[in-house]
């Protein structure tokens, strides 16, 4: 099976990928190149073909440029179904707030651990936004592509007190 990836430039990032199946859903992205991309997703063939990745590349530019604050693709990540349970919850956390891991363990009947490993295992980053989940005291824990890209991703968002730190 082929997936089909581009990679354009963004910023907070040296760059970021997408890839979506033959039928256009979105199946793992990252932030920097397609080097990111092989550990994201499973099997087949990474093609690049910008014209099949175009919906989704439109959405991710809109965000960056303060256009979008949610996401309207069809997404297709794979994981067991705990993890798709908590991708689902970190899909209805709103542009603008976070929620921490305990907070989102108590509402899954689950383990701040388990939702933490879940997160991490998120194929799909920034359009399910792992990004938003933070420590019980608030730190800026457990983001695959560091600190300072979660940061600055909630700081986009006007996350205090990372906003604050852009004036």
């Amino acid at each position: 099976m082929n997936y089909y990836y581009d990679t354009f430039s963004a910023p907070m990032t040296d760059g970021f990928s997408v890839v979506v199946d033959a039928d256009g859903n979105v199946v793992a992205t990252a932030f920097g190149g397609g080097e990111w991309l092989r550990g994201r997703f499973e099997g087949g063939e990474l093609v690049r073909d910008p014209k099949r990745a175009r919906a989704a590349r439109a959405q991710i530019e809109e965000y960056f440029a303060g256009a979008r604050r949610a996401f309207d693709l069809p997404l297709k990540p794979a994981g067991s179904p705990y993890q798709l349970r908590v991708w689902e919850a970190l899909r209805a956390i709103p542009f603008g707030e976070t929620r921490n891991y305990g907070g989102l363990a108590r509402a899954l009947r689950s383990s701040a651990r388990a939702v933490g490993r879940a997160n991490g295992a998120n194929p799909i980053a920034l359009i399910v936004p792992c990004h938003r989940v933070i420590g019980a005291d608030g730190s800026l824990t457990g983001f695959a592509y560091g600190t300072e890209a979660k940061r600055r991703l909630l700081a986009h968002e006007g996350v205090e007190p990372w906003a604050s730190e852009l004036v």
